[in-house]
């Protein structure tokens, strides 16, 4: 059972997709300083200074606080600016993925479209052939007519 389980977590498939997640952690924390550090302030200096990640909508009266961390503590809250950074995260993420997908694509159509280095045909090869060529030219001469007259 041992040696199953070695065989199974060692297949090329499985390292692969460790390496694929542990990757995609590493992305995920890019892009969010990304999206928090960049893109949002960015957005909030547009907008006249609005700050995304505490707006929120009270659902109960009894919450009255300012911060969105505060307002959970009080009670129920819709906390839509989390969604607006997240919305943006998503969006920044699908479109770096599209820019990596595209780029491989583009590589792996120049790698098919690559022509196969022809070989150096010997000098001597090619006045055979030209030899070959010639000749089969004079068969197709009917008895008596002169080459290259049509007479």
């Amino acid at each position: 059972m041992l040696k199953e389980f070695r065989e199974f977590a060692l297949k090329g498939n499985m390292v692969d997709l460790a390496i694929g997640i542990i990757i995609g952690a590493a992305f995920s924390g890019l892009v969010n300083s990304i999206v928090a550090d960049l893109f949002m302030p960015l957005i909030g200096l547009v907008t006249g200074g609005v700050d995304f990640t505490n707006k929120f909508l009270a659902l109960s009266s009894s919450v009255t606080a300012t911060s969105l961390a505060q307002a959970r503590e009080q009670g129920p809250v819709l906390a839509y600016g989390n969604f607006i950074t997240l919305s943006i995260n998503f969006i920044i993420v699908a479109f770096v993925l599209f820019l990596i997908v595209k780029g491989m694509n583009r590589l792996k159509r120049q790698e098919e479209q690559k022509p196969t280095e022809e070989k150096k045909v010997p000098r001597e090869e090619e006045l055979l052939e030209e030899i070959r060529d010639l000749l089969a030219s004079r068969e197709r001469v009917r008895p008596g007519q002169v080459p290259g007259t049509g007479l």
